[in-house]
Parts: C-alpha cells; sequence; structure tokens
C-alpha cells in the first residue's frame, strides 16, 4: 500500500498478527510487496532476505551470520473494529491506544449489514480539503442537493465533530437530494483522517440506521486515497437480502455524494486564508484544531485542542435557497407544460 509519501509492505504471520514494514528492503532496495511470506517473515524476491514484524532482519539464507545494524522502518498496527489501522509519528513516539476511534457495538454481527467499501483516488489535492467539510453548511446544497436545517460544530482534544440535520431538494436528483428524505448526521474524526458518521435517515417514514466510515491516508503532500464504508443496523422484519440491498443503495448514494467532492477537489485552488462570511462557519478554528497532527508533540497548543463550539445560523441561507427552488420548479413545469402544448399541437 502507498502511504505517507512512502510504500508500506502488508503481511499476516502464522500467528496471525498483522504486520507493516517499509516495502523497500534496506539490503539492495527489493520491494518487499512482491517478496514472498516464509514462515513468520517476509522473504524480499531480490535477495531472500527475511524480515520480522519487529523490523529486524531474521535471518540471510546464504549469510553465516546477520548484520547487527540490519533494521527497517516498522509500523504499528492493530486491528480495530475489524480494521486495519497503522500508528504514524514522524518523531517515533510509541502509539497512544487512547486515541483509537470508538468501538462500533453490533458492527460485524447479524445486527448489521455487510460493509460496503470503496476507494477513491485523489491525485492532486491535499488531504486537507476533505476536512474542511466538517465545517461547511453551503457546500450541502450545492454539492450534494440538500438543504442542511440545522448545523453546529464542536472540537475538543483531537475530536472534531459537526452535527446536521437535513432534507433534499426537491428541484434536482442525485447526491442527498431525495426531497423525501430527512437525515440526522452526526460525524467525527477522531484524529486527522478517521471519521465515523452515524446517521438515522428518515424515507417516507421508514427509519435507518446507517454508519458511515469516511477515512483517507494521505500518499504524498498533495494526494490521498479517500476510503470509505457503508454498513445499515437490519431494520426488523426484513430479510437479509431486503437489508443489504438497502446497505448497497445507501453506499450508491454516498459513492455519488464523495465523486461529487473529488471533482471540486481537483479544479480548485488550495486557499490558505480564505475569504469568509459568517455563515461559513469556524474556517479557521478548524484549521488550528487540524494543525496539531502537523506539529511536534511539544508544540501542540491549548488553542488547538480547547474545546469550541460554534452553530451556524441557517436561517437566511434557507430562505434564500427555498426561494431558488421554487423558482427552479416553477421553470421546470413552465417547460413541461409548453412541451405538452406543442406535443398536442403535433398530433
Amino acid at each position: 500500500m502507498d502511504a505517507f509519501g512512502e510504500k508500506l509492505v502488508v503481511w499476516s504471520d502464522t500467528k496471525g498478527n498483522i504486520n507493516v514494514l517499509d516495502a523497500y528492503c534496506r539490503h539492495m532496495g527489493g520491494d518487499l510487496s512482491q517478496g514472498t511470506v516464509k514462515g513468520d517473515e517476509i522473504a524480499c524476491p531480490f535477495h531472500d532476505w527475511r524480515w520480522g514484524g519487529d523490523g529486524r532482519c531474521k535471518s540471510i539464507p546464504y549469510a553465516r551470520r546477520v548484520p547487527l545494524r540490519a533494521r527497517t522502518q516498522q509500523y504499528p498496527a492493530v486491528v480495530h473494529n475489524g480494521m486495519l489501522m497503522i500508528w504514524h509519528d514522524v518523531e517515533g513516539s510509541a502509539p497512544d491506544m487512547e486515541v483509537l476511534p470508538p468501538e462500533l457495538p453490533g458492527v460485524g454481527t447479524d445486527e448489521y449489514t455487510d460493509w460496503t467499501w470503496e476507494v477513491l483516488d485523489v491525485p492532486t489535492a491535499h488531504c486537507r480539503e476533505i476536512v474542511d467539510n466538517v465545517v461547511d453548511m453551503a457546500h450541502f446544497f450545492y454539492i450534494h442537493l440538500a438543504f442542511p436545517t440545522n448545523f453546529r460544530n464542536v472540537f475538543e482534544g483531537h475530536v472534531a465533530t459537526q452535527f446536521m440535520e437535513s432534507v433534499g431538494r426537491p428541484d434536482v436528483a442525485g447526491g442527498y437530494g431525495d426531497e423525501d428524505m430527512m437525515l440526522k448526521s452526526e460525524a467525527s474524526y477522531f484524529g486527522p483522517s478517521f471519521m465515523v458518521n452515524w446517521l438515522e435517515v428518515d424515507y417516507k417514514g421508514f427509519v435507518t440506521e446507517v454508519i458511515l466510515i469516511n477515512c483517507h491516508v494521505p500518499t504524498s503532500q498533495n494526494s490521498f486515497k479517500l476510503m470509505y464504508g457503508v454498513c445499515v443496523k437490519k431494520p426488523e422484519g426484513l430479510d437479509d437480502a431486503t437489508a443489504e440491498f438497502i446497505g448497497k443503495k445507501y453506499s450508491e448514494m454516498f459513492k455519488g455524494g464523495f465523486e461529487q467532492d473529488v471533482h471540486i477537489w481537483l479544479n480548485k485552488a488550495p486557499v490558505q486564508n480564505p475569504l469568509l462570511c459568517e455563515e461559513d462557519g469556524p474556517v479557521y478554528q478548524l484549521r488550528r484544531w487540524y494543525e496539531q497532527f502537523y506539529v511536534d508533540k511539544a508544540d501542540v497548543a491549548t488553542d488547538m485542542t480547547d474545546r469550541f463550539e460554534f452553530e451556524v445560523d441557517v436561517t437566511k441561507a434557507n430562505e434564500y435557497w427555498r426561494e431558488e427552488v421554487a423558482a427552479n420548479l416553477a421553470k421546470k413545469a413552465a417547460e413541461d407544460e409548453a412541451l405538452a402544448a406543442a406535443g398536442a399541437e403535433q398530433a
């Protein structure tokens, strides 16, 4: 896998432990991800040097001894909620298990559908672009085709949360834009790149509980891979096949939404000091929170981690947007009436 501007090799040993190392052999640069798992080690395809999960070379079949300095970069890893999580710290500190995302009760059991996972490559944008969405109320109308009716943020410690309620637009289709869909969302970034989004979706009175994982891995200073998974709490009275179908439909909906975002990121300029209005939300405060992950631990300031709350007043926005939607619907009705009249004349 490509991550952090490097290439990593991931493999499982005979005890079921998952190990992560720098993919390039310290001997002569062979690509370990093209090698072979032999016992508990990953063997280089170039000269068969055997590397253990601790980053040490364990053996060289053609040599009498292993050089004392035969070590490589090892990344601590843990399986959490059924997902592989890798600790990346340029200072080399030990993993802080206190910052793991919360356990997801019921997920992975018969209570929920299976995960559906998708990966989108974003080759020419910094991953902060997706994090900015935490505070961006207005883009939900223009990009994701929904009315945000309530919008609030809370930042504290290593967690940044967005609380939102929205309803779809009746004048367009796609994204989250179904007019019969009401959505309540609580979305929290646990650290700089892993979001858990708890959603309650009411579609014509049929309520579904959805969990969306939205996470990304930076591959360079200006690229990242966006990964997202969806699972749905199985509604009572529905068979498994129908529940899985519902899960896949939600996955398709979110896929459309993320593709809308990616299209914007790939065509926009990075703006470090944006010109903002009040309804744009706490962009600068979010970016200050985000900065804690890009400085040495000793340089993390209190204004990066202190609790901060902000609620966007959506009154003016919704007044204008509803007028715009009404105008769009009236225009479409007039166009449909004109087409019907033209058809009648031809007949």
